[in-house]
Parts: structure tokens; C-alpha cells; sequence
């Protein structure tokens, strides 16, 4: 996986533009969500006429916020970061406030670990009853309804 500084630069040192097909097409988005994030402010590609041409920092940004998407952060939260890394040159600050929203993250997904655990074990107890059910009626025999409790 790239690290942040690799994928945002502060200008496109080879000079590269690209149109709104060809980097959907290579992040793998619509153009829609391209126009979605421009709308937001988190990318702002330069425009020749109504042509929106994206630099390397566009696209670079564009990987950031996929990420933090794919991981489950808040839009508000990637726009903390994107504006922690302009803001800071050295990008102390940005690191240590994405090491603190990465665990809190972290203990999120760990809490819904444990509930999903216990959702799997309850659900395979249903499952080993009505199979247990099942067999204990025997080939062509029905099941005998229990009285549901009132």
C-alpha cells in the first residue's frame, strides 16, 4: 500500500493532466463520484472550458478519500485529514490525529467483531434445533407446531 506522502503531491511535477473518464476509469469510480467529491470541495480539478482536467495531486487526493471511505471514515473526517495535510508541512499533526481516529476505528470494527460473533453462534444454535427438528419428524412427517406463547 502507497503512504500518504506518496500519494498526495503539492503540484504535479511532470506536469500530467488527465480527463474525468480516464481517472474514473483508473480509480475504478463513476464520473458521478468524481463530480460528488469535486461538489464537497475535497478535490477541485482545474477546468479548460467545461473540460475538468485533474493533476496528480487531484488524483492523489481522489486515493485518499477512497481509503477513508473503504475504511470506513466519515466524509467530515476525510476533510479533516485533507486540510490537516495542507495545513501542516511536516504533517505531525495530521499523522497523529489519523492514529487517533484509526483506533477509535479499530475498537469500533473490534466491537461489531464481537457482535457478529455472537450473532454467527446464536444463528448456527437455530440452525443445529431445526435440523435436530427435522430429523426427529422423520421422512414424509410434519412437524408438530408448538403453541406460541401468549
Amino acid at each position: 500500500m502507497e503512504n500518504v506522502r506518496s500519494l498526495v503531491r503539492k503540484a504535479p511535477a511532470d506536469g500530467v493532466r488527465k480527463g474525468i473518464q480516464e481517472v474514473a476509469e483508473q480509480l475504478g469510480v463513476t464520473q458521478r463520484t468524481l463530480r460528488f467529491y469535486e461538489g464537497k470541495g475535497l478535490i477541485d480539478p482545474e477546468r479548460v472550458g467545461n473540460t475538468r482536467v485533474y493533476t496528480r495531486r487531484d488524483i492523489g487526493r481522489m486515493q485518499l478519500i477512497l481509503r477513508g471511505k473503504r475504511l470506513g471514515f466519515s466524509i467530515r473526517e476525510i476533510v479533516e485529514f485533507l486540510d490537516l495535510y495542507d495545513a501542516d508541512p511536516d504533517h505531525v499533526e495530521q499523522m497523529a490525529r489519523l492514529a487517533e481516529r484509526v483506533r477509535e476505528r479499530l475498537a469500533d470494527l473490534e466491537k461489531q467483531q464481537v457482535a457478529l460473533v455472537d450473532t454467527i453462534r446464536e444463528l448456527r444454535q437455530i440452525e443445529q434445533e431445526a435440523t435436530a427438528r427435522i430429523g426427529q419428524a422423520g421422512p414424509g412427517r410434519t412437524i408438530q407446531r408448538r403453541p406460541s406463547p401468549r
